[in-house]
């Protein structure tokens, strides 16, 4: 299309951003998205609470076999035949009182070995939970990935529906690779995060406070010790973290713009070719790898950070439990299976101190992430159809011949104005009338408005002053979608997505048949060239059609509006990128197309403007000049002059 030059907003890079705005807030939300899967939610909570209880569980119970072995090996170091308290009393009586203390603490019998069946029971018990709580964890991983997946599965169709709803501004503000960025990296990155802390996440809590009411049972002095590192490792997360979390968001912002400019490179990569710029491509590509790398570094170092401080910290508290637990183990307060399992309780309570610490790494990435995604969501939309939208005004179906008795087609621009930005207006009062079944050509240099005119005439936007008239009914009140329906384009810029040459004809008629198909190409002679291919019809396009010629592909554009018949023609340059024979063979076709059809024609040769009812000449947003080709050329004025030149 040929824009207003300097009026549509251009595709820019976003300034990276400083720091997530809302944490909490963003989080929250993304919590939230889980909501659906609420019953599979339960079930992974459920799993987790089993798994955790039974692992905590499983240490209490080595402890105790080996207060098993440790009793069966002191008992028989004792004479057999006296009690506990005559073995007590006789090794305070020989001054050895630190060995009676340690005696007092034990359930010893004197003269009795290891008690190897109780110990065999005692280990297959804790063998047998170890391997139901494997169980569990992997159902809780299972399910987990079911619950994650099903909501990232829906918040990508979220998105997928909102750029749908988004209006043609936001697409002509951004660059295409920075929004496919947000809807594919960031989306992947939210999953991942999701899938390596959740359930982390929830393990890791649930076994802290499993955990920690263990050590209490056991021995409240060495679990308050415990926890005393608890309020260090915090503090020393928090420091870390505030760094990393708006270095997460500049990384993310950063790789956006990269593939912003990797998505222009490459899909335009033959000119940067032609004009010998791949030494600036590279340089410019360098600039924004170096940013990411920057941003990546920055935030990977900071959050990297955290674990380890967390795991030093976590084992100062350790050794800290090993000597107060080894002096109440020798002054009989508490069994050696009993500081046994409390090591091993430190250690499971500091692995998930840590790996949630560690998981902020994961985390804030996720986040910032998430961001910029909900920030997409959050966009507004096209405003919204009245209710209920007129629709009766454009009842014939799609592909009829007849143009239908509810709809003759007259068009009028009623003191329409618009400006892509408030001080700068593209369209000025303008009234202009495209009587039925005549052609209109709007023609005038670049940067006039002629492209704006048709952006306005299919709604693309809304215009800040006057009204659009179609057989005198406001297009304002019409449905947008069933609008749009009749209303063929041809466009200077083709466009053919992935698939063959017949199903990209059929585009706009999806049930078309085959027949008809080839009537359309035919007419537009698609079929000249299509039977030169090896596959004809069923030829696949790849690459936006880089396996055809522009002037093919322009054709097979032309070939989808016959085959379209819409009620309504717009032709914006289509003829451009074909030769002159094939231009001469698709004006009589097009000819044929604009039968009993309002067309509108944008375009800069005389032989597609001069054969047009009525000539409209636009300049600065204003019709300076109207009639048709001979009666503008007799006034020798604007149109005159831009045909000589």
């Amino acid at each position: 299309m040929t824009a207003a030059a300097g009026a549509r907003p251009r595709g820019s890079a976003p300034a990276p951003v400083a720091r997530s705005r809302d944490f909490w807030g963003t989080a929250a939300r993304l919590v939230k998205r889980l909501a659906p899967q609420r019953r599979l939610s339960f079930a992974v909570i459920t799993l987790g609470v089993s798994g955790t209880a039974i692992g905590v569980v499983v240490p209490r119970i080595l402890g105790h076999a080996t207060d098993l072995l440790f009793n069966g090996v002191i008992g028989r170091q004792l004479p057999a035949g006296i009690s506990k308290a005559q073995a007590i009393a006789a090794a305070r009586s020989r001054g050895d009182n630190t060995f009676a203390d340690l005696l007092s603490g034990m359930d010893v019998v004197p003269g009795q070995g290891v008690h190897l069946a109780a110990v065999a029971r005692t280990l297959a018990l804790a063998l047998t939970l170890y391997l139901i709580a494997s169980l569990l964890v992997w159902g809780q991983a299972r399910l987990l990935n079911v619950t994650v997946q099903r909501t990232i599965a829906g918040l990508r169709s979220d998105v997928e529906d909102k750029v749908h709803r988004l209006p043609l501004s936001y697409f002509d503000g951004r660059q295409r690779g920075e929004l496919l960025s947000r809807v594919t990296n960031d989306i992947d990155n939210v999953q991942s995060s999701l899938s390596m802390t959740i359930s982390q996440l929830l393990t890791s809590i649930l076994t802290v406070v499993a955990v920690l009411a263990m050590m209490v049972s056991i021995s409240p002095l060495l679990a308050l010790i415990t926890l005393l590192t608890v309020p260090m490792s915090l503090l020393v997360t928090r420091a870390i973290t505030r760094r990393s979390r708006r270095l997460f968001v500049a990384q993310w912002t950063s790789t956006g713009i990269l593939n912003a400019h990797l998505e222009e490179t490459y899909s335009g990569f033959t000119l940067v070719k032609t004009f010998g710029h791949q030494l600036a491509a590279r340089q410019q590509f360098q600039k924004f790898n170096d940013d990411v790398y920057q941003a990546s570094f920055g935030a990977q170092l900071f959050s990297g950070l955290v674990q380890p401080s967390a795991t030093f910290i976590g084992n100062l508290g350790y050794v800290a439990v090993a000597v107060v637990g080894g002096l109440q183990v020798a002054t009989g307060q508490i069994t050696l299976g009993s500081i046994q399992a409390f090591i091993q309780y430190v250690r499971q309570f500091n692995t998930p101190v840590s790996q949630v610490a560690g998981m902020y790494n994961t985390l804030q990435s996720g986040v910032a992430s998430a961001e910029r995604v909900f920030d997409l969501l959050d966009e507004s939309e096209e405003a919204p159809d009245p209710e209920p939208a007129r629709t009766s005004i454009l009842s014939p179906p799609l592909g009829s011949d007849a143009v239908g008795a509810d709809l003759s087609g007259r068009v009028e621009f009623q003191h329409v104005s618009f400006a892509y930005h408030p001080d700068t207006p593209v369209i000025r009062d303008l009234s202009m009338v495209a009587e039925p079944g005549r052609t209109l050509a709007i023609v005038g240099p670049t940067g006039a408005g002629k492209t704006t005119l048709v952006n306005l005439l299919m709604r693309f936007y809304e215009v800040d002053s006057g009204r659009i008239l179609i057989d005198g009914v406001d297009i304002a009140s019409l449905n947008r979608q069933t609008f749009r329906s009749r209303i063929g384009m041809v466009l200077q810029d083709t466009w053919l997505f992935d698939g063959t040459i017949a199903e990209n004809i059929a585009y706009g008629r999806p049930e078309a048949s085959a027949d008809e198909i080839a009537e359309a190409a035919k007419a537009a002679y698609v079929d000249r060239f299509v039977h030169t291919l090896p596959a004809g019809y069923q030829t696949r396009i790849s690459g936006g059609g880089g396996n055809i010629s522009a002037g093919e592909k322009q054709l097979i554009t032309i070939a989808r509006a016959f085959l379209a018949r819409p009620q309504l023609l717009i032709l914006d340059e289509a003829t451009s990128s074909v030769d002159t024979r094939t231009e001469f063979l698709v004006q009589r076709a097009m000819r044929e197309l604009r039968r009993d059809r309002t067309s509108f024609i944008i375009a800069h040769r005389l032989s597609t403007i001069r054969d047009a009812d009525h000539i409209v000449v636009v300049r600065a947003g204003k019709i300076v000049e109207q009639g048709n080709h001979g009666e503008l050329l007799a006034r020798r004025g604007a149109y005159f002059e831009m045909i000589r030149a």
